[in-house]
């Protein structure tokens, strides 16, 4: 069957990317008779571009426009089979997609076994900043990334998973599909933990649920086999400019190269300097900060967070590239980066700058980005790890 977005994409090169292709069919497909005007308000996408994608899509033969915008009959098998929209639940999609507090109303049921499921997850590991989201925290991540078209026939990756959102994104999707016996849909895990990945592979036998999970320690580069592969993934990485940077980078080099991929990130709330550096990471990093959502994410017992963390929606650009590509041996978890003062000299100029928490530089990935303070070059040589001695 012929690839209507990427063949599409490639005649018009939208700077929005190819997921405005998919967005603009399906809605086309749940939505038949809207007219182009309505479709541009809901997609918020430019008039020029939402013209060029219906015109394009009805010279592909997917759509035909007679009392406003309809797929054909090759429109929607491509939407149902190639898309995976095949044997969906059209009212509890509907539903979960036009209202965001609509799940708590329409699956009390999977909410309750999913409350059961995490109730029988292992510990959390403080040294590796490990903080267990609550199963509604878990669930609404899940709701998050159907509502923004990132679930349904998507593979998604999950970089660290001790809150077990694989599994509350592979039971969404068990509940939207009943009776479909291949998911419409691929969650993998990678984590260096390995109870959490024999729980979550266990919960997946149990339920068969379309969850993988790998082994791997994101100190080192992603396992090639998983590089460009995923529509977007999940991360709830270490509370350190450093642990954020790291995540954010492996996920990055799991994803498909492709504009407009989102990104979920869970961060604690952090001070407006905190924020600053973090921001500056992503434009590092060449995403764009799509949403953030305050008090999203709820922490069983998680005092040092106040209980509760920020969700960041971001999306990948034309410029999205991993800050970290190579093995990582900074300080990456709390307990660490408080202990450690390291020493970095320009390969230029000499000069020497203190990096760490308690500096005013806290990563060697700020420094580069900053430069030599005397030279403004942005390699340097570490010559010396210590520990803190400031109180």
């Amino acid at each position: 069957m012929r690839n209507y977005i990427e063949e599409i994409y490639q005649n018009v090169q939208l700077q929005e990317g190819p997921t405005a292709i998919e967005q603009f069919l399906v809605h086309c497909y749940f939505q038949p008779g809207m007219p182009t005007k309505e479709l541009v308000r809901k997609l918020m996408l430019p008039v020029p571009v939402a013209t060029a994608i219906k015109k394009e899509l009805i010279r592909a033969g997917a759509l035909q426009a007679t009392n406003g915008l309809a797929c054909t009959e090759d429109g929607r098998a491509y939407t149902e089979n190639v898309l995976g929209f095949g044997g969906l639940d059209r009212k509890l999609f509907d539903r979960l997609m036009q209202d965001e507090a609509a799940w708590k109303i329409e699956l009390p049921e999977l909410s309750q076994e999913l409350r059961q499921i995490l109730s029988r997850r292992p510990q959390a590991n403080v040294q590796l900043d490990q903080a267990k989201c609550t199963a509604e925290t878990s669930l609404r991540r899940a709701i998050l990334c159907l509502r923004n078209h990132a679930l349904v026939g998507k593979k998604i990756l999950c970089v660290g998973d001790d809150d077990l959102v694989s599994v509350s994104l592979a039971l969404l999707l068990k509940r939207l599909f009943p009776g479909k016996e291949v998911a419409s849909g691929r969650i993998e895990v990678v984590d260096i933990d390995e109870r959490f990945l024999q729980f979550i592979t266990g919960v997946a036998k149990q339920h068969a649920l379309p969850i993988r999970c790998h082994r791997a320690d994101l100190r080192q580069p992603l396992p090639k086999k998983l590089h460009r592969q995923y529509d977007c993934f999940f991360t709830d990485p270490p509370y350190t400019l450093q642990g954020m940077s790291l995540f954010l980078s492996r996920g990055i080099s799991g994803l498909q190269k492709r504009k407009g991929l989102p990104i979920f990130l869970s961060f604690a709330h952090k001070s407006p300097d905190f924020a600053l550096r973090m921001q500056q990471q992503f434009v590092q990093a060449g995403v764009s900060v799509r949403e953030v959502i305050s008090h999203f994410n709820e922490y069983e017992g998680a005092q040092m967070l106040g209980g509760k963390g920020q969700m960041i929606v971001l999306a990948t650009t034309e410029q999205t590239a991993p800050i970290v590509e190579h093995a990582f041996t900074e300080p990456l978890y709390t307990g660490e980066e408080a202990r450690s003062q390291r020493l970095y000299r320009c390969q230029k100029c000499a000069h020497v700058s203190k990096v760490g928490a308690r500096e005013q530089v806290a990563t060697i990935e700020v420094l580069k980005s900053k430069g030599c303070p005397r030279c403004r070059h942005a390699r340097f040589a570490l010559i010396a790890r210590r520990p803190s001695n400031r109180d």
